[in-house]
């Protein structure tokens, strides 16, 4: 199979190389000036708009190349500075389906966020809800888009997926796994745009474009100190040398995550304290790119981690149990521009993603256990970019992807003994994607798209999808989409005892299947109000989940939900946002028919204030959380057994010391009040953050 997959990856890029090649015959005219109809929609920072609002081609991030002063501090620099890079990238939102938003949070935002990890990136994002319950928590204590999970969504890096559809001991897509440092950005896409990543994304698409070092060598640095032992560095160098640009990161980040909880809380000690919540993390980050000549590029990332933490998964009575998480992910990609334009353009790419995944500890007094899952992945892509003419563009190609999965179990417990294996499973998935793009007319467009799956386990399915986008005026444009998804049970899931938590496979599992869709308008309000507002729903039946201590198709969810997305600048150096996301996700069949899904809040609000001036800078975020279900793990839980509300308040800010040092100050639940995040996990109260950051 191995060999196969690696012959098909050399031979695939040669032959459709050649069939686009008619584009390089006759160029093909550059898009009609006036864009007003191939609005992506999603929002910028506002400071890095300079131009007045006047039509709904500005709710999209413009880059356009210009000049940059490399040995400008970058405590100095304007925002426009730094938008005016142009970054080329795998993915890059120009090239996504626009009948959907496409929300951006740049590497400026993130820092002014203070996020130490991709989940507090994702947490101000509109659609989300992610009941992060500290680094030290389990991973897979609950992260939905939109009300599906983690495991429904696609996690991508450059454009190459991360996440491999591991499920249990822990072992959902880690959001610490990649180093904050390493981000240029993150975008979040969904509708039409899952035909070109994969049909298991009844949730969104997060692709986490990494940097690139440009100009003259830049060494970076930061070092953070604060409550609960937290202790964090980062080191960045990169910058670029003729026709190479190369960028390096490294972060270390450890934090015991000891404090007092309340009675009856989860894994609550004999002293009160929450118990075996600490976290050791090690990322390290780098990439190299090669501009050939003018038409040809490479570049190559690495990512690499090493993570050692307590576990809580809201058991009852006190959890011992520990994980080891080491990761790798490997990717090549080469660019190349097809004839004499812009026109036509391929992107290769190959990529390896390793995950292994440990669990150890005691089941009790006397007995052990340990389970782990090694997980090795090899990837390749084919994405052709073809504006056929000046109102119909196509993006085709082919994804191919190689999982092995090695399960090992190993119980001292003699009620689990017998369970104890070792599994050893492939699994082999080639995909064809095609979205094409109409113009109808100046202020109408369509996407279609298209995703056929050839499993080895699952055999032949296709999923279309279509989106359509009408600007109505030059400020208003209105907008909706449809999406058929099929996302496949798991390895682990099908053949692999869980022996943390005594969940037994079932190797006849059905794929969840279903659809979503959105419905939506954007708005320029005014020159410096701009809106964007989201009808979404999906449909999933023969949803996975675990009755009786076993893998089981549980049946119907049906989502529906509302989502808002509000930027405003109120003055120069000034500007706030407000993200509200509604989910209605009513499960349909069973004994919990009629109840919402457990871990998923109906309502969250995200809102921020900032300002900037001269390196100064003030940010003060609210978070409003409805309270989600509660889940089974708890002690004498009740199915309509709800967490309660609660608001939080956390204060960022950046003190310049000198041009090229700053101090940063995180303050965080400034209201102190130590709310429930999830399922009996509690908040630590108030917490602090002082850093120190460097540009050399």
């Amino acid at each position: 199979m191995k060999k196969n997959f690696l012959l098909l990856t050399v031979a695939l890029p040669s032959l459709l190389i050649a069939s686009p090649g008619l584009a390089a015959e006759s160029e093909i005219e550059q898009r009609n000036t006036d864009k007003s109809t191939e609005v992506i929609s999603d929002i910028p920072s506002l400071s890095e708009i300079e131009l007045p609002v006047t039509n709904a081609e500005l709710l999209t991030q413009q880059s356009a190349p210009s000049e940059v002063n490399p040995d400008q501090p970058e405590t100095e620099q304007t925002p426009s500075d730094d938008a005016d890079i142009s970054i080329e990238v795998i993915a890059e939102p120009d090239n996504l389906p626009q009948s959907t938003p496409t929300y951006v949070i740049d590497k400026e935002e993130i820092q002014k966020q203070g996020a130490t990890s991709l989940a507090d990136i994702l947490k101000r994002m509109p659609g989300f809800a992610i009941n992060d319950v500290g680094h030290g928590a389990d991973i897979h204590t609950g992260t939905y888009y939109r009300g599906a999970s983690i495991n429904q969504s696609v996690f991508l890096i450059n454009g190459r997926p991360i996440n491999n559809n591991v499920n249990t001991y822990h072992g959902g897509t880690d959001l610490n796994s990649i180093p904050v440092e390493a981000i240029e950005r993150v975008e979040l896409y969904s509708g039409t745009a899952s035909a070109l990543y994969g049909s298991s994304a009844f949730g969104g698409v997060v692709n986490i474009i990494t940097k690139e070092g440009y100009g003259k060598p830049k060494l970076s640095a930061s070092a953070e100190f604060g409550s609960l032992s937290l202790n964090n560095q980062q080191v960045t160098y990169g910058g670029s040398s003729d026709n190479v640009k190369y960028n390096f990161s490294f972060e270390r980040f450890f934090i015991d995550n000891r404090y007092r909880v309340p009675v009856g809380a989860a894994n609550r000690d004999e002293q009160g304290f929450l118990f075996n919540a600490d976290t050791a993390t090690s990322t390290y980050f780098g990439s190299i790119g090669v501009d050939l000549d003018k038409k040809n590029s490479l570049n190559l990332d690495v990512t690499a981690l090493s993570s050692r933490r307590g576990l809580i998964y809201f058991g009852f009575p006190l959890q011992r149990d520990r994980l080891d998480h080491d990761g790798l992910n490997v990717g090549l990609s080469w660019k190349t521009r097809l004839g004499n334009g812009e026109s036509s353009n391929l992107t290769t790419s190959i990529g390896y993603n390793q995950d292994y995944f440990s669990t150890y500890g005691p089941t009790g007094s006397s007995f052990y256990r340990r389970g782990s899952l090694d997980t090795q992945q090899l990837t390749a892509r084919v994405d052709h970019e073809w504006k056929i003419t000046s109102n119909n563009k196509l993006r085709w190609g082919l994804d191919l992807k190689n999982t092995d999965l090695i399960g090992d179990v190993l119980s001292t417990n003699p009620d689990r003994i017998a369970e104890n294996e070792k599994e050893d499973r492939s699994l082999f998935n080639t995909a064809l994607f095609a979205v094409n793009t109409w113009n109808i007319s100046d202020n109408f467009l369509i996407d279609l798209g298209l995703r056929q799956s050839f499993d080895s386990q699952f055999g032949n399915y296709l999923n279309p999808s279509v989106g359509l986008r009408y600007a109505v005026t030059p400020i208003v444009a209105v907008r909706g989409s449809w999406a058929g998804a099929q996302r496949n049970p798991g390895l682990d899931q099908l053949y692999v005892y869980d022996t943390v938590h005594g969940w037994t496979p079932n190797p006849d599992l059905s794929p969840e299947t279903g659809s979503t869709w959105s419905a939506g308008v954007d708005v320029n309000f005014s020159e410096n109000l701009i809106g964007q507002f989201t009808y979404f729903g999906s449909s999933i039946g023969d949803r996975l989940g675990v009755i009786a201590q076993k893998w089981e198709n549980i049946g119907l969810v049906d989502t529906n939900g509302l989502e808002a997305a509000l930027q405003l600048r109120i003055a120069s150096g000034w500007s706030t946002f407000l993200n509200y996301t509604y989910t209605d996700a009513q499960i349909k069949t069973g004994t919990d028919r009629g109840l919402q899904l457990g871990l998923i809040p109906y309502s969250v609000l995200q809102t921020g204030v900032g300002y900037e001036n001269a390196g100064w800078q003030a940010n003060l975020y609210v978070t409003y959380n409805s309270g989600a279900r509660r889940s089974i793990f708890a002690p004498d839980n009740k199915s309509t057994d709800f967490a309660p509300s609660f608001v939080n308040l956390d204060l960022t800010g950046r003190i310049p010391l000198t041009t090229n040092l700053g101090l940063t100050v995180y303050l965080e639940n400034l209201l102190g009040e130590q709310y429930e995040r999830v399922n009996r996990i509690y908040s630590p109260g108030f917490t602090f953050r002082l850093g120190l950051n460097a540009n050399f």
